[in-house]
Order: C-alpha cells, then sequence, then structure tokens
C-alpha cells in the first residue's frame, strides 16, 4: 500500500514542475510523522518573519523518496532530511558511521547530482533507537543491543515498515548482532509502535532517538555498541534554483544551524505526541526561545 500511495502522490508532483519558476511564494514540505511537520513549520516560520512573506506549507508527503522527488520537480522548495538516510535510501551509498564524512558526501553529491544545497546540520542527531520497557532492561541488565541478543529469542520485536526495507534497517541490524525472534518482526504504523511496546504486544522496537514519548513512558534506549547506524543529523535541503529566486532565504536557514539540540527536539516532540500541543505554538515557542522571532 506505501509503494502504491508514493506513486499515486508522484503522479500529482510531476506534472507541475514547469509551474517552478512561476511560483512566487515559497513552499515548505515534510515527511509524514511528527518531528519532520515540527522541523517544517520552524523552517516555516523563521523564513515568513526574516523574508516578510507568506510561505506555503506542504507537510505529510510519505517518506524521503517522494520529498525528494517533489525538490526535484519543483513542487516545494526545501525541506529537512536526515544525513543518513540521504546516503543510504536516496544516494544508495554503503554505511558509514563518520559525521563529518557522511555530511560531505551527502553534501557533495546533492549539488552534483540534484543541484540541491545541503546546509549545515540543526543541531541533532535522530539515530534509530532500539527500545525496551525499562521494567525489562532493569531485570536483563540491558544496556546494549548485544546485551538484548541473547534474550531476543524469546521475544516479539515490532518495526515501522520504512525500516524493514531500509538497507539501513532490520536486515542488517539482525546480521550484525545476530538477533533473532520468536516470531517474524510485527509490521507496525510508527504512531503504534509505543503503545505495542507499553502493552506487551510486542518486547523490543525500533523507534528514533529524539522520539519524545521514550523518557516520558520508562522506555529505555540499548546502546548501539557495534555501531551500525550511520549518523543521521537533520540538515535542510534547498533547491539552488530557490535560493536565487528568493534572496535572503540562504541567510536565514543558516541562522538554524546548530540551534537544535538532541535534549531540544525530545522537549519539542514530547510537547506534539505527549501533551497534544499544536505544532505552530511549539514551532513559535522554539524560535521564541533562540531569539530566532
Amino acid at each position: 500500500m506505501i509503494k502504491r500511495c508514493g506513486w499515486c502522490v508522484l503522479c500529482l508532483i510531476l506534472p507541475l514542475a514547469s509551474c517552478a519558476s512561476e511560483r512566487r511564494e515559497i513552499v515548505i514540505g515534510s515527511k509524514n510523522f511528527s518531528e519532520q511537520a515540527l522541523l517544517a513549520e520552524i523552517l516555516a516560520q523563521h523564513l515568513e518573519a526574516r523574508l516578510h512573506q507568506p510561505v506555503t506549507r506542504r507537510f505529510y508527503l510519505a517518506g524521503s523518496y517522494i520529498c525528494q522527488q517533489a525538490l526535484l520537480a519543483g513542487r516545494i522548495d526545501a525541506y529537512v532530511e536526515y544525513t543518513g538516510t540521504a546516503l543510504t535510501a536516496i544516494l544508495h551509498d554503503p554505511i558509514q558511521s563518520d559525521p563529518s564524512a557522511v555530511f560531505e558526501r551527502v553534501k557533495n553529491e546533492y549539488q552534483t547530482r540534484f543541484v540541491l544545497r545541503v546546509f549545515p546540520a540543526l543541531g541533532f542527531n535522530n539515530t534509530f533507537a532500539i527500545v525496551v520497557r525499562g521494567e525489562d532492561a532493569r531485570r536483563f541488565n540491558l544496556k546494549t543491543i548485544d546485551d538484548a541478543a541473547k534474550y531476543t529469542p524469546e521475544w516479539r520485536a515490532g518495526f515501522g515498515y520504512e525500516f524493514m526495507e531500509r538497507p539501513d534497517g532490520y536486515a542488517g541490524l539482525a546480521k550484525v548482532y545476530g538477533l533473532k525472534f520468536n516470531a517474524a518482526p510485527r509490521v507496525l504504523d510508527l504512531g503504534l509502535l509505543y503503545r505495542a511496546l507499553l502493552s506487551e504486544q510486542v518486547d523490543i522496537v525500533a523507534g528514533n532517538s529524539t522520539d519524545g514519548l521514550i523518557a516520558a513512558r520508562d522506555l529505555i534506549i540499548l546502546e548501539d555498541d557495534k555501531h551500525y547506524f550511520p549518523p543521521y543529523q537533520a540538515v535542510p535541503i534547498v533547491r539552488q534554483a530557490s535560493l536565487a529566486r528568493f534572496p535572503g532565504m540562504s541567510a536565514a536557514i543558516q541562522e538554524l544551524a546548530g540551534k537544535i539540540s538532541d535534549a531540544e527536539m525530545r522537549k519539542m516532540n514530547y510537547g506534539v505526541d505527549g501533551e497534544r500541543r499544536d505544532i505552530a505554538e511549539v514551532a513559535r515557542e522554539f524560535l521564541q526561545s533562540t531569539g530566532l522571532d
């Protein structure tokens, strides 16, 4: 279903490619989960404040592939991607663990292949997080994924569709750590992962390190002690043509570099996912607290 939906969205995007040079408004996109919408809203509000013009939001555009195609087609001008995802899912490069090397590779290849500008990281690394219940971590003295491997043959796993399919996902993780489960992992919607874990429908899940619900619900992230996952620094990606068309856009986006820590991102995510606050309000508070409003 996800693949079919992706092609449907793509069919809507491609015919509009010729409209990009005619648009007078900036369009910011995002992938289809709350952190992405938050980052896109921060970007949109900041550009509105600095450039003194309205910004159109086009959020929840499915995954990385659709957002990438939307950029190339001129349907959106920018969105926030993660360097490890860009490296493996878009460039189809081998996994690397050095953050600087990954950033430089992504930056250079996006410019050369796609004429897209990769801006400096926003400050946090949203890596995949292998998560268990706090009570289980304490009972079995679990600190690392390797610690958990001896127990997983009796456990049930729950993973998102993308994690099951992508090259830096489940298959490689299972091979590196020798993970085996008592049944095939359940494929769950990302919004249901922690609910399934807390209700003991599954015993281990793959979330994201900046998920706000982790600390709030006594869940524990197991250390990736074999350094399987690449870095996933959040970086704005923008069409070069858009930077030329909207003077001041580049300088405004540069101001966001390094401004969002892991802790700040978790706090904002919890505000949206845990406290059910409005994304625009959470984004506005962040910009005000950093003097960027």
